[in-house]
């Protein structure tokens, strides 16, 4: 109800077992790391070398055990059971009920009295003041003690728990807004492409159509013609980067397409330099382009020219294209929607790798577009 997964303990397990090995390392190094501190602490106190016998002791089996337990019990269940599902008072009341039983338990308290220390062998003990019981206390007085290491230790476990329980969450998260950036990246990419094409092939089939109730001699050509760019279009646009020659045919059979339709008053000039080579080119980028110029750079009243160049060069694609300007729709709304998903195709497929440019003025339109390969 609080948005949160529902916590699996299983689960869990079993992402700690796929870990990667440096993750493994990682948390036995830092447990030798960590349980050896108590070591070199009490060998420095007593001075006696004797300290690493403690490692087969029992004291040190549950010194070992209680803070090990304590980590992962709080790290598996209680963080994530308690505390991210915002049971706070739960959670410091688990806490506190912890440290309670390691003061208790006092595991370090335990381990260092095991050590020999100086004027126990030799038998001398410190003087007593007067009217205290077996140990120094007062008759009658239950012993009441702290055993600030084992609760430093306990503070110290819990904090570390919570660092790298913390942390593997935020990279969980960040993973996961990186999948979900990605899959909409490639959604945004699929439906952008099916607005092109559709919008493509619902202009060339119209001209089709036209000259087949025309009867005219080129509509066998013109069908060839569709089919090789409706197979270049189901075939390779799957992709993202199709071969920059392949892209060239592809808008050759366009503007010869185009071509049919047009009358004696348009003159389209259309030339490539330089070599194509392997350079690859993201497909359909160019051709809403063409279908803007072909669609308000043509008058079937007044004189109109259409010039399309495109530079190839070992690191560049350089794509012009300039057309008389006839506004001759009242419906400008969709003028633009061409453009407009080209640009975030372009953005999504080439983020500061290329540069375009659109110009419009004394009736004419321009645009200049370069792409790094």
């Amino acid at each position: 109800m609080n948005g949160l997964p529902e916590f699996h303990p299983y689960i869990y397990l079993s992402q700690m077992f796929r870990l990667k090995s440096s993750v493994v390392i990682a948390h036995i190094t830092g447990w030798l790391i960590c349980l050896s501190l108590p070591l070199l602490f009490i060998s420095g106190q007593t001075g006696d070398h004797k300290a690493l016998s403690l490692l087969f002791s029992a004291d040190y089996l549950v010194f070992l055990v209680t803070y090990v337990a304590l980590f992962y019990f709080h790290t598996i269940f209680l963080f994530p059971q308690l505390y991210f599902r915002k049971q706070y008072v739960l959670y410091f009341l688990a806490v506190l009920l912890l440290l309670i039983m390691v003061n208790y338990m006092q595991p370090f308290d335990h381990l260092f009295r095991r050590m020999p220390h100086p004027g126990r062998e030799t038998g001398w003990h410190p003087p007593m003041p007067p009217g205290s019981g077996q140990n120094g206390r007062p008759p009658g007085k239950p012993p009441v003690k702290v055993d600030m290491v084992s609760d430093f230790l306990f503070l110290l476990t819990i904090a570390l728990s919570i660092a790298i329980e913390t942390t593997r969450r935020w990279r969980q998260t960040e993973k996961r807004a990186l999948y979900a950036e990605t899959s909409k990246t490639q959604a945004e990419l699929s439906f952008l492409k099916a607005q092109i094409n559709p919008h493509f092939l619902f202009n060339t089939l119209n001209n089709i159509y036209s000259l087949a109730i025309t009867r005219n001699e080129n509509t066998a050509m013109s069908i060839m013609k569709l089919s090789n760019m409706l197979r270049y279009v189901t075939e390779y646009t799957r992709d993202d980067y199709v071969l920059l020659e392949s892209e060239i045919d592809c808008l050759r059979d366009y503007i010869d397409l185009q071509k049919l339709r047009l009358t004696a008053k348009t003159k389209v000039n259309f030339s490539v330099t330089g070599s194509p080579g392997i350079n690859c080119i993201a497909p359909l980028v160019l051709l809403p382009f063409l279908e803007n110029a072909f669609k308000y750079g043509v008058s079937n009243h007044e004189a109109s020219e259409i010039n399309i160049l495109l530079n190839t060069s070992e690191h560049h694609i350089h794509f012009y294209c300039s057309n008389k300007l006839f506004r001759i729709t009242p419906d400008t709304s969709r003028t633009g929607i061409g453009i407009s998903n080209t640009r975030q195709r372009l953005d999504h497929l080439y983020p500061d790798k290329y540069e375009l440019q659109i110009s419009e003025g004394n009736g004419a339109y321009a645009i200049s577009l370069q792409l790094q390969v």
